[in-house]
């Protein structure tokens, strides 16, 4: 039987979880060493240079500036005011027609979010389904959120 307690705790380590692969994304980008995977289109172009044929070794294969390192993300805000076309010509069709989606789905599911916790959690929270079912049956306050809350016929 779920608690709060347990799906807080899930939510916490799959937070936590992005945010490391969010933050191990980031610090790769930034070395010199991965051009070839981060930017291919920048490299073909010879916008990049090829960090094996100049510097020092330790400068071909870590980033030693650590400016750059405080502002490992600034590219977000950037890739999502860019324009649709720029992007295209930036990151390649997949990059637009994933923020196209991404967007989207976000301008759908927010509001229709915001609608069920208005209307749905207050209609399953206040009935009493489950308190008026059987005295063997064990319960917790998450349940009372779930479709079992429902009274049988109100479908």
């Amino acid at each position: 039987m779920a608690t709060f307690a347990d799906i807080g705790l899930a939510a916490v380590i799959n937070i936590v979880t992005a945010l490391v692969f969010l933050l191990a994304f980031a610090i790769l980008r930034l070395q010199p060493f991965n051009d070839r995977v981060y930017f291919p289109k920048w490299y073909i172009k010879g916008l990049r240079s090829s960090p094996t044929h100049s510097g020092a070794f330790a400068s071909k294969i870590v980033n030693l500036d650590l400016r750059s390192y405080l502002k490992f993300l600034n590219w977000m805000p950037d890739a999502l005011k860019m324009p649709e076309l720029e992007l295209i010509d930036h990151a390649g069709l997949d990059s637009a027609v994933y923020l196209r989606i991404y967007l989207i789905g976000l301008k759908i599911f927010v509001p229709i979010t915001f609608l069920a916790w208005a209307i749905l959690v207050p209609v399953n929270w206040t009935n009493s389904t489950l308190e008026k079912g059987p005295s063997k049956l064990t319960y917790s306050d998450i349940d009372k959120l779930s479709i079992s809350n429902i009274p049988l016929g109100s479908l």
